[in-house]
């Protein structure tokens, strides 16, 4: 990210030591060791954040995806089979209606003749 070397860092300790003094140069390194973590903390909980919503419209439009081409499946097999089923619809009646006539019925006359 920032390419500081050794000298750079040594020459900066220098000038904050001259600056500071020797009294506040502790404080000031632990106030800006703690902004430094917190701010790497935030920048870390970002990219987190962002790259779980990533996956997460990712995995929706997976799930949209496959759900879409189930239903398309499922609505195809189900009028395929409706289609099957109307071709052999005439002959499941022509079956009940021959057995509804070779049924023999019973003459009216028989039900009276026993009394």
């Amino acid at each position: 990210m920032f390419d500081i070397g050794f000298i750079e860092l040594l020459i900066c300790g220098i000038i904050a030591l001259l600056i500071l003094g020797p009294e506040r140069l502790p404080v000031a390194a632990r106030t800006a060791g703690r902004w430094i973590g917190r701010s790497r903390r935030l920048v870390s909980n970002f990219t987190a954040e962002l790259d779980r919503e990533l996956k997460a419209d990712e995995l929706r439009k997976e799930l949209r995806k496959a759900g879409d081409i189930g239903l398309e499946d499922v609505e195809k097999s189900v009028k395929d089979a409706i289609g099957e089923a109307k071709k052999f619809e005439h002959m499941i009646l022509s079956e009940d209606l021959a057995e509804k006539k070779s049924e023999p019925q019973p003459p009216a006359d028989e039900k009276n003749t026993s009394s």
